[in-house]
């Protein structure tokens, strides 16, 4: 498996990594719920695809904020 680290990308592979991974529960966000997250949850990755943060911590910090608000 190809590394994911930012170290390792350029920004257009990590957009496409992100809308690969988008993609896989269906397609757009756009007016989707399926995560709770109103259809915006490529936002959340936005931060990866510009090199500020790493997937893990993006996904790390997702995970801890959904079990705050159950």
């Amino acid at each position: 498996m190809r590394s994911l680290l930012i170290r390792d990308t350029t920004r257009e592979e990590r957009e496409e990594i992100v809308r690969r991974a988008l993609s896989a529960c269906g397609g757009s966000c756009d007016g989707c719920n399926g995560c709770g997250n109103s259809g915006g949850i490529e936002a959340i990755y936005q931060p990866y695809i510009d090199g500020e943060k790493e997937l893990a911590q993006i996904n790390e910090e997702y995970s801890a904020s959904r079990q705050l608000i159950r």
